[in-house]
């Protein structure tokens, strides 16, 4: 692939995007008068970026949750969760949801994929429930990269109130994560939403998230498949692939759709929600 493509990609000012970063939450958090955030940590970066900014700007009235399922996630993912808690002091709470997957799939037709994201939507379903004890609002963890292609579970880990770090791609979350100084193990290790048992992001995706985000980043300029796939110098296969799974989540990032009566505000909706995921 194309190696210019990706450092223009990186190429950003990471202490301006840290500084948006803590207006855009100190705002959220002060206009919908909440009392504090919450949300998820596993261990990876993409929940261990978060959990830095949550500390910077909210320290106690921040909650972390670290929900592993013992039967499918690694220790180790649990034990640098635990770790990132302690050297931020944050407040925490441990809950291993293996007995609550147990008792919902006793009486659910076996798939494994299925199974999986059940997984994430208990979690989605102890963090709101937190989230309604304390008055806090959810903080999601997604990055750009996998917001814009659906690699999250709708009504799992794609539930939140606020998204702090859904513009950044993965590639760009990993220079951004040495300037907030998340340990550079977390920075290095392979993705992995632990739905099953070794799951690896880029297993599943087939593609790399440098290539990823060299086609997102393409299909944010507005350049057509062929384009990208001369300027990336990234297989058609692959490119293609990321552009239909683009198209083909669009309802993970719009609202449910409803019978209304004027088109013109579901398109003037749709619009606004490019603009915002700006792709």
């Amino acid at each position: 692939m194309n190696r210019e493509i990706l450092n223009e990609v990186i190429g950003q000012d990471y202490v301006k995007i840290q500084q948006d970063i803590e207006v855009f939450l100190k705002n959220s958090v002060s206009q919908n008068k909440a009392d504090g955030v919450i949300f998820g940590l596993s261990g990876g970066i993409d929940s261990t970026v978060v959990a830095y900014l949550a500390a910077k700007i909210f320290g106690k009235r921040a909650l972390v949750l670290v929900m592993p399922d013992s039967t499918v996630s690694p220790s180790n993912e649990t034990n640098d969760a635990l770790k990132v808690v302690g050297e931020l002091e944050l407040d925490y709470k441990l809950i291993d949801i293996d007995v609550i997957h147990k008792v919902y799939s006793n009486h659910l037709e076996p798939d494994e994929r299925a199974l999986g994201n059940l997984r994430a939507r208990i979690r989605a379903n102890i963090i709101y429930y937190y989230a309604n004890l304390k008055n806090f609002l959810v903080l999601g963890t997604s990055d750009k990269s996998e917001y814009s292609i659906g690699y999250f579970t709708k009504f799992g880990d794609g539930s939140a109130d606020l998204l702090p770090i859904s513009k950044l791609y993965k590639t760009q979350l990993r220079e951004f994560a040495k300037i907030l100084g998340v340990p550079n193990n977390i920075i290095t290790k392979k993705s992995s939403p632990n739905l099953w048992k070794e799951h690896i992001a880029e297993e599943e995706l087939g593609i790399t998230y440098e290539e990823i985000d060299s086609i997102l980043y393409c299909l944010e300029k507005r350049l057509t498949i062929d384009e990208i796939i001369k300027k990336t110098e990234i297989k058609k296969e692959s490119v293609e692939k990321i552009y239909h799974m683009h198209e083909k989540s669009w309802h993970k990032r719009l609202p449910p759709k409803m019978v209304v009566e004027n088109m013109d505000e579901i398109n003037k909706l749709i619009s606004r929600m490019e603009n915002d995921a700006n792709i």
